[in-house]
């Protein structure tokens, strides 16, 4: 059996695209018998730790502080993801002693160059570099080796066009290799909205935007209207206020793709505001307006331009579009994609 492992440093509170990986892992046990996947989590040594806050202290970085260095890590034997990010059991690796027969290794784009440092492709070890967004992948000053790990690679997966497209023209090489990989949404066909006057927002990235949208709003905004920050909540409480509200602000920023603005999308919400690069390939009208970075007016403008047009049947025009929404971002098309690549990493052996 191939056992395909991810890498993931130790994060007590799960970003997406571990999030991603998380589920693509445990989606892998169950797609073809002849694969089986694992994640193993790594964290920096004590020395290291303390070797980079010295160097940061000092604004000083030589060649070998930039970029974590794995020779410098090691196995997080003992954290456990949060039970509620996923139902079930994630499995977990707790050494890196890979073996060439049969083990296949993702690498996420902000470790790259491990694939130098660890010497991966003359130990004959097989592996992929997962970019969930292009805009991490400068995850090395030394540009070679980065340029190294992916040119090595047998596989560059990914999530969305827009990182398709930025690994296809900064190494044209690899570019017969790039796997696209599609992503999931929980929010498919909703059926029945309770909408009331509630325009909801994420701004975890960017938010001096919100602070100064919300002070042009100031005295703007009717008042039979309310705008509510989502945050420290829960997945469920976070799905029920989308499902009640009819506008969702975007603030994305430097995304690979981009989920918070199409689960809005497929709870019945307007999305005004920021694609963040990776949301282009579904930011369509009538559902997504987009607002160009930081200009400010025009995004109050758009939102109380949308708010005075609002009617009932705008849920019923836009049925269609959801639908078709729900079902390019469905887990059965995750699977469809990940089975492609359960059927590549096999031919390798």
């Amino acid at each position: 059996m191939i056992k395909v492992t991810y890498l993931l440093p130790e994060l007590k509170g799960a970003s997406g695209g571990a999030k991603v990986i998380y589920n693509h892992s445990l989606l892998l046990n169950k797609i073809n018998n002849e694969i089986s996947s694992q994640v193993v989590h790594l964290k920096k040594k004590t020395s290291y730790k303390l070797q980079l806050s010295l160097a940061k202290r000092a604004k000083f970085f030589d060649n070998n502080l930039v970029g974590w260095n794995p020779k410098k890590m090691k196995v997080s034997k003992d954290f456990t993801p949060d039970k509620s990010w996923f139902s079930r059991k994630i499995e977990k690796s707790k050494d890196l002693n890979f073996e060439s027969k049969k083990d296949f290794i993702v690498i996420p784009e902000i470790w790259a160059h491990f694939a130098e440092d660890l010497n991966l492709k003359k130990r004959k070890i097989r592996y992929s570099i997962f970019v969930q967004g292009s805009y991490h992948m400068n995850s090395h000053e030394n540009f070679e080796k980065i340029k190294l790990s992916y040119e090595k690679a047998d596989f560059i997966l990914t999530t969305s066009e827009y990182s398709l497209n930025f690994i296809k023209n900064l190494f044209p090489k690899c570019k017969n290799k790039i796997l696209k990989i599609n992503l999931s949404t929980k929010y498919q066909t909703i059926k029945k909205f309770n909408k009331i006057n509630l325009i909801t927002t994420i701004s975890r990235k960017l938010p001096s935007h919100l602070q100064l949208l919300l002070f042009y709003l100031k005295n703007k905004l009717p008042n039979n209207w309310k705008l509510e920050i989502l945050e420290n909540i829960d997945d469920a409480q976070l799905k029920k206020k989308l499902l009640k509200s009819k506008i969702f602000l975007s603030f994305s920023h430097f995304e690979g793709f981009g989920l918070p603005p199409l689960e809005a999308a497929l709870a019945g919400n307007k999305i005004i505001g920021y694609d963040g690069g990776g949301g282009k390939e579904y930011w369509k009208d009538p559902i997504f307006t987009k607002i160009n970075y930081g200009e400010i007016y025009e995004f109050g403008e758009k939102i109380l331009k949308s708010i005075n047009q609002y009617n009932s049947s705008w849920i019923k025009k836009t049925h269609q579009q959801r639908l078709f929404l729900a079902k390019k971002y469905s887990m059965e098309a995750e699977k469809v994609s990940l089975s492609i690549l359960c059927d590549k990493i096999i031919k390798l052996y």
